[in-house]
């Protein structure tokens, strides 16, 4: 029997809501926390003091310490202004282990008419061991050439991740002003956890940390000191899921050089779970690249019929 995973959105200060979590009882935490930019939350406003928001930094990172597991991996979103300050409490402070510097690269965002506009959002990834989990056969991206030396199951996607920005025309978008991208909280949830594990966001905003791990198998706790917040989480959880809102564009791509035919189908066969197996609304246009690639020499080689087998099955699921 299926254990039923638990979801658990709480409502109220942070540092409240994480004294009440056990001693080394998450496996992963990421988290998108204000960053200080005097954006409006609803009913609190990011205006502290320079040196007020490094000593709230600190006392949740302090907390969020305390929770992790030996094991565990802890993935902060943070804005320029303050990210230097968050790697310096994270790595000489708590001693932890600095693992990857990750850029968030956007295509569209805030214009500026004086100086450089904005295009990117940075991630660090910190362990708390040396030893740590990381699932890399669960996050690669399809490869530009096929040949026999390298994994068939892809590549390793690499610290610059492009997903676009959750526009305020999409239909996706919630009443939030920093919301996130399902896409980038997959990667991560998926890489940093197992399965069953729990994933703690301390400043859940939208929630979409605990729509990923509703959708990959992942416990999920949320906190957050706005209720609207809270109610915005708890309705987008009961939401029919298709596939996450948004996707790396190289789970389209087919490899090059896919001329064997047995070789060929073990690839497309296999290119949905590898690759899409949480987002079944792209799968049409991954056929379509596929027909655009391969077409003529899967007619060639009587394979047709093995896209229609596949695109059928996904149907079905």
């Amino acid at each position: 029997m299926e254990k039923e995973l638990k979801l658990d959105i709480r409502c109220g200060d942070v540092l409240d809501e994480m004294k009440k979590i056990d001693d080394e009882s998450v496996d992963l935490i990421v988290t998108d926390p204000p960053y200080n930019l005097n954006k409006n939350y609803g009913n609190t406003h990011d205006t502290l003091e320079f040196v007020e928001y490094l000593e709230f930094s600190r006392n949740w990172l302090k907390e969020a310490d305390r929770v992790l597991k030996p094991n565990g991996t802890i993935y902060v979103f943070m804005g320029m202004r303050y990210i230097s300050y968050i790697y310096n409490i994270l790595d000489s402070e708590l001693k932890y282990h600095f693992n990857s510097w990750i850029v968030w690269y956007y295509t569209q965002g805030m214009g500026k008419t004086i100086g450089f506009s904005p295009r990117h959002d940075d991630i660090l990834m910190f362990t708390k061991d040396k030893k740590f989990t990381f699932n890399l056969d669960d996050i690669r991206v399809p490869q530009k050439y096929y040949r026999s030396v390298n994994n068939m199951r892809g590549a390793n996607p690499g610290n610059v991740w492009e997903f676009s920005h959750m526009h305020y025309c999409s239909k996706h978008r919630l009443s939030h002003p920093t919301q996130k991208p399902e896409g980038l909280y997959e990667r991560i949830i998926l890489a940093s956890s197992n399965e069953g594990d729990t994933v703690l966001d301390p400043f859940v905003g939208s929630g979409t940390a605990l729509r990923v791990c509703q959708n990959t198998g992942r416990n999920c706790i949320g906190i957050d000191i706005n209720p609207e917040y809270i109610s915005m989480c708890k309705d987008r959880l009961i939401r029919p899921f298709t596939g996450f809102d948004s996707i790396d564009e190289r789970m389209f791509r087919v490899p090059n050089d896919l001329n064997d035919p047995n070789i060929r189908e073990q690839y497309i066969r296999n290119h949905v779970d590898w690759f899409l197996r949480n987002h079944a609304d792209a799968v049409p246009e991954f056929f379509k690249e596929v027909r655009k690639k391969y077409g003529e020499k899967m007619e060639r080689d009587n394979q047709l019929d093995l896209l229609d087998e596949i695109e059928f099955g996904c149907q079905k699921i």
